[in-house]
C-alpha cells in the first residue's frame, strides 16, 4: 500500500461529499488517485454522478472534470468500502443543545466502515473533534469488526483546514498536518497526502493533531470576541473600531489584524472551542477565559438588534413596526455555505421583534433545512430594488458582487456589521454595529 500512495496509483473512499469532502476527492483526483465517494444524500450522489454541482464555489466544470477522469464515482454503498486502500472521514461534528460534542455522525460513520473493513486498510479521520477521539472513540467503533486498529488496519487523524471560497488556497495549497500513533500509520498517512497537498507535517500523536485544531479556531474564536468586545467599548466613544485595527496592523511585530462581524458562522469557530471545552471538563478543568469568548460571540446578533433598533428609534420608526432587509444569509463572503450562519439568529431575532425581514443574497436564493431554524427553509432572496422602500438596510454579509454605491445611493438607513461601506459615498445613513 505504501508503494501505491507513493505512486499515486491507490484507491482512496471519502465519505462524506460536503465542503471538505468534495474539494479533497477533486484534489486526489488531480493526484492521480482512483476515489469512490460516499455519502447518505442520495441527491448529492446523483448529482455528482451526472457531472453537476451542489456547492457554489466548486463549479460545474471541476466536477465535469473530476468524472472525466474515469477514476470518480459516488455512492451510497458502504460495501464498496471494502474495495479501498485507505478511507478518508469528512463528516460534520455538531454541537447537541447543551453544547456537548455530537459525535453521531463520525461514530455511525465508523459504524458503517467496519462492517466491511479490509486488513491492511488506512482509516483517516479529518473531521474537527477532541483530543481522543480518533484513538478511542472511533478505533473503538472500528475494532467492532473483529480487527484491531494498528495492528489489522492502520488510523489516523488529519484535521481539515478547508476556507470554502479562498481563492488563494484551495485544499492542495493548504499546509496538512497528519497524526498517528504507530510509525507505521504516521509513514502510510504522510504517503497518502504527500503528493496531493503541497505539504505535510508529521505530528507526534492523532490526539497531537486534534489538539492542533482545536488550538487553530479556539484562537480565532478568542480573537474575534475580543475585538467584538473593543466594537462595543469604542462605539460608546464614539471611535470607529475598523479605523482602530488597521492603524494597530501597521505595527510589523506583536499583532495580528481580527475583525469584528454581527457573530460568527462557519463550522469550525463557533463549534471547535466547545469541543475543547467539553473536553477539558472531562479533565476536571474549567476554561473561563474560552467560555467567556464564546459567550460574547453568541451575544453579537442581540448587540445587533439593539443597534439597529435604537438607530431606527432615532428616525421616529419602531422596530416592531419597522421592514428590514438583510443583506447576506451566509456565513461570510462570496459562498453559499449556511452553517451556522449569524443571519439565521438575526432574522429570528428581528421577526421575534415584529419587524417584516427580507434577504437578499446573491449566493443563497433559498434558505436550506438547517437544524436549529427548521422553520426559515424555503425562504427566498427578494431583489435588491427593496433597498428603495425598506426602513432599513442591515448589512449581514458583504459580498462582493453586491452595489454598495447603489445601496448608499438609495436606501433610508444602512446598518453595517462588515464594514462594507468604507468606500462608498451616498445620502444614506450609515450605523456601525
Amino acid at each position: 500500500m505504501l508503494e501505491r500512495f507513493k505512486s499515486n496509483s491507490g484507491h482512496v473512499g471519502v465519505v462524506g461529499l460536503g465542503y471538505v469532502g468534495l474539494p479533497l476527492s477533486i484534489a486526489f483526483i488531480e493526484a492521480g488517485y482512483q476515489v469512490t465517494g460516499f455519502d447518505i444524500d442520495e441527491e448529492k450522489v446523483a448529482l455528482l454522478n451526472q457531472g453537476e454541482t451542489y456547492i457554489r464555489h466548486i463549479g460545474a466544470a471541476a466536477i465535469a472534470k473530476m468524472n472525466a477522469s474515469g477514476r470518480f464515482s459516488a455512492t451510497t454503498d458502504f460495501a464498496q468500502s471494502s474495495a479501498v486502500d485507505a478511507i478518508v472521514i469528512c463528516v460534520p461534528t455538531p454541537l447537541k443543545n447543551g453544547r456537548e460534542p455530537d459525535l453521531g455522525p463520525v461514530l455511525s460513520t465508523g459504524e458503517e466502515i467496519a462492517k466491511y473493513l479490509q486488513k491492511g486498510q488506512l482509516v483517516v479521520l479529518e473531521s474537527s473533534t477532541y483530543p481522543g477521539t480518533t484513538d478511542t472513540d472511533l478505533a473503538t467503533v472500528l475494532e467492532v469488526s473483529g480487527l484491531k486498529a494498528n495492528e489489522d488496519f492502520y488510523l489516523a487523524y488529519s484535521p481539515e483546514r478547508e476556507d470554502p471560497g479562498n481563492a488563494d488556497f484551495g485544499t492542495s495549497r493548504i499546509p496538512k498536518l497528519v497524526g498517528a500513533d504507530t510509525p507505521q500509520a504516521l509513514a502510510l498517512s504522510v504517503a497518502l497526502y504527500e503528493d496531493v497537498i503541497s505539504e505535510v507535517i508529521p505530528v507526534s500523536s492523532a490526539r497531537a493533531a486534534e489538539a492542533a485544531k482545536l488550538t487553530e479556531n479556539t484562537f480565532r474564536a478568542v480573537n474575534i470576541a475580543m475585538v467584538n468586545e473593543l466594537k462595543i467599548i469604542f462605539d460608546k466613544m464614539d471611535i470607529d473600531v475598523w479605523d482602530v485595527i488597521d492603524a494597530a496592523a501597521t505595527k510589523p511585530f506583536g499583532f495580528m489584524p481580527f475583525y469584528p462581524g454581527p457573530g460568527l458562522g462557519g463550522h469550525c469557530i463557533p463549534i471547535d472551542p466547545f469541543y475543547l471545552t467539553w473536553k477539558a471538563r472531562q479533565h476536571g478543568i474549567e476554561t473561563r477565559f474560552i467560555e467567556l469568548a464564546g459567550e460574547i460571540n453568541t451575544d453579537m446578533p442581540k448587540y445587533v438588534v439593539s443597534r439597529l433598533s435604537e438607530s431606527l428609534s432615532i428616525q421616529g420608526k419602531a422596530l416592531a413596526e419597522a421592514h428590514i432587509l438583510m443583506l447576506g444569509m451566509a456565513y461570510k463572503k462570496n459562498v453559499d455555505d449556511m452553517r451556522e450562519s449569524p443571519a439565521l439568529v438575526l432574522l429570528e431575532l428581528l421577526e421575534a421583534a415584529g419587524a417584516k425581514v427580507d434577504f437578499h443574497d446573491p449566493h443563497v436564493p433559498v434558505v436550506p433545512m438547517t437544524r436549529e431554524h427548521s422553520g426559515l427553509a424555503g425562504r427566498k432572496s427578494v431583489d435588491l430594488s427593496l433597498t428603495e422602500t425598506a426602513d432599513a438596510v442591515l448589512i449581514v454579509t458583504d459580498h462582493d458582487s453586491v452595489d454598495y454605491d447603489y445601496i448608499a445611493d438609495k436606501a433610508a438607513l444602512i446598518v453595517d456589521t462588515r464594514n462594507a461601506m468604507k468606500n462608498t459615498s451616498g445620502a444614506a445613513p450609515i450605523v456601525k454595529a
